[in-house]
C-alpha cells in the first residue's frame, strides 16, 4: 500500500487521540476545582489505567506519524533495514500498545456486561459523553485491528515481550495498590467489593489475560503477514 493512504490514518487517529485527551483533562470533571491531577481524589486521573491507556495510543499514533513522514516501513518482502524510528514502533505495539488496548477494552466491556457499577458507574454517565466513553474503552479495538493490516510490525523475541508488559502490569498493580494502602481509594469498585483470597485470584487471572493478549497480538500479525514474510525468506534463500 502506498504511504499516503497510511500516513493519512495514522494522522486523523493521533489528532483525534490527541483532541480527545485534552478534552477529557479539560472538561472531564466532577467541579470547577477539579484537575486532572486532582480528579476523584488522590492520583487524579492518573490512578486509572484507562488513563494511560489514552495517553500510550497517542503516543504511539504520533510515533507513526513522525515514521511515516521520517522514518521507514521496511515490508517483511521490502528490501534494506528498519530505521531506528520503525524499530520503536513496531516493538512498542507489539508489547505495550496492542496488549494494553485489547486488555482495555475486553476486561471494562466484560465487568460492564456483567454489572456496569463495578466499573463504570451510571453516575459516570452525566461526566463524561458517551462518544468519549467510546474512544477510551471501544474505538481502540478496531484501530489498532485495522493499523495490523495496513502495516508490517516486526516482534521481538517473546522473552523481551514478556518482559516488558509484565513490567507494565506490575508497575500499574503497585500504583494501585499503594492508592488503596495511602489514600483508601480502590481504583475500581470490584476490588473494594473482592474478599483478599478473590482479589489475588483476580489480579493473577488479568496477568495472565495480559500474557494471552501478547500472543494473540503475535498469532494475528503471523496470520496476516507471515505468507509474505516466509515467500521472502525462500526467496533470500535462493539468491544466497
Amino acid at each position: 500500500m502506498e504511504l499516503g493512504p497510511i500516513l493519512g490514518y495514522h494522522a486523523v487517529l493521533f489528532i483525534a487521540h490527541a483532541a480527545a485527551y485534552i478534552y477529557d483533562c479539560k472538561y472531564i470533571v466532577t467541579n470547577e476545582t477539579e484537575t486532572v491531577f486532582t480528579y476523584r481524589g488522590y492520583g487524579g486521573k492518573f490512578k486509572y489505567l484507562t488513563n494511560w491507556n489514552f495517553i500510550i495510543q497517542t503516543v504511539y499514533f504520533g510515533l507513526c506519524v513522525a515514521n511515516d513522514l521520517c522514518g521507514s516501513n521496511v515490508r517483511p518482502s521490502g528490501r534494506g533495514e528498519r530505521c531506528r524510528l520503525q524499530r520503536w514502533r513496531d516493538n512498542f505495539l507489539a508489547t505495550v500498545v496492542f496488549p494494553l488496548g485489547m486488555f482495555v477494552v475486553l476486561t471494562f466491556w466484560g465487568i460492564y456486561a456483567i454489572d456496569r457499577e463495578l466499573v463504570y458507574p451510571k453516575a459516570l454517565d452525566k461526566v463524561i459523553p458517551s462518544w468519549l466513553n467510546h474512544i477510551m474503552h471501544t474505538t481502540i479495538l478496531p484501530f489498532l485491528l485495522v493499523d495490523k493490516f495496513l502495516v508490517y510490525h516486526q516482534y521481538p523475541s517473546r522473552k523481551t515481550g514478556f518482559v516488558t508488559i509484565m513490567s507494565l502490569a506490575l508497575l500499574y498493580l503497585t500504583w494501585i495498590l499503594w492508592v488503596a494502602y495511602y489514600a483508601n481509594i480502590w481504583v475500581y469498585p470490584i476490588l473494594k467489593v473482592l474478599q483478599p483470597h478473590q482479589k489475588v485470584v483476580f489480579i493473577l487471572a488479568m496477568l495472565v489475560l495480559f500474557v494471552f493478549l501478547y500472543l494473540l497480538g503475535e498469532f494475528i500479525n503471523k496470520t496476516i503477514w507471515g505468507e509474505e514474510r516466509s515467500h521472502a525468506q525462500k526467496k533470500k534463500k535462493k539468491s544466497s
